[in-house]
C-alpha cells in the first residue's frame, strides 16, 4: 500500500493515464482482484525471473513499449509522458547514478526485449544502445519498495 492504494493499482493507473497498459502478474495471483478494470496477463514462467514478465508484457504490446514497475511508487504520469514524448529509440529514467526503468523502447527494439532471459531486466538493452539513449532525470524513481531505503514507507 502507498497513500492508501495497492502499489500495483497505483502503477497501473498512472501508466494507463498516458498509454495503453497491460499488467503482468503471476498465475492465479490474488492480486487480480484489485486489478478489476485493467488488462491483466498472467506470466506462467515467473520463476525464471524478471525477463519472463518483460517478455509477456512486450508480446502483448502492439508497437512501442513503455516498461514501468509497481515498486517505484513516486513515478508520475508526467514523467512517463516525458519518456514517450522524447521520440528517440530508448528513453530511460535517470536516478542514483543509473539509467533504468521506467523506460521507453521504440518498436524496433521489441525483438531484443523478447530475447531477454533470466532475472535481469531491460538494463542490458539500455546499455547496449547507449549511443541512441536519452536519459530523463527523475530522482524520485530511486525510491524502490524492494530496497532498504523504503523501509520507512
Amino acid at each position: 500500500m502507498f497513500d492508501g492504494e495497492p502499489l500495483v493499482v497505483r502503477a497501473a493507473r498512472i501508466a494507463r493515464a498516458v498509454a495503453p497498459t497491460v499488467v503482468v502478474i503471476p498465475p492465479d495471483d490474488a492480486i487480480r482482484d484489485v486489478l478489476r478494470g485493467f488488462d491483466v496477463i498472467e506470466n506462467p514462467n515467473r520463476d525464471e525471473g524478471m525477463a519472463s514478465s518483460i517478455r509477456v508484457g512486450v508480446a502483448a504490446a502492439e508497437s512501442d513499449v513503455l516498461l514501468t514497475l509497481c515498486d517505484q511508487p513516486c513515478v508520475t504520469s508526467d514523467h512517463l509522458r516525458a519518456l514517450i514524448d522524447a521520440r528517440v529509440p530508448i528513453v530511460a529514467t535517470g536516478y542514483s547514478g543509473t539509467a533504468g526503468v521506467p523506460a521507453f523502447f521504440a518498436e524496433r527494439l521489441r525483438p531484443e526485449l523478447l530475447a531477454l532471459r533470466g532475472d535481469l531486466g531491460a538494463k542490458r538493452v539500455i546499455e547496449k544502445h547507449g549511443h541512441e539513449l536519452m536519459v530523463i532525470p527523475f530522482e524520485a524513481a530511486a525510491l524502490d519498495v524492494d530496497t532498504d531505503s523504503a523501509i520507512s514507507l
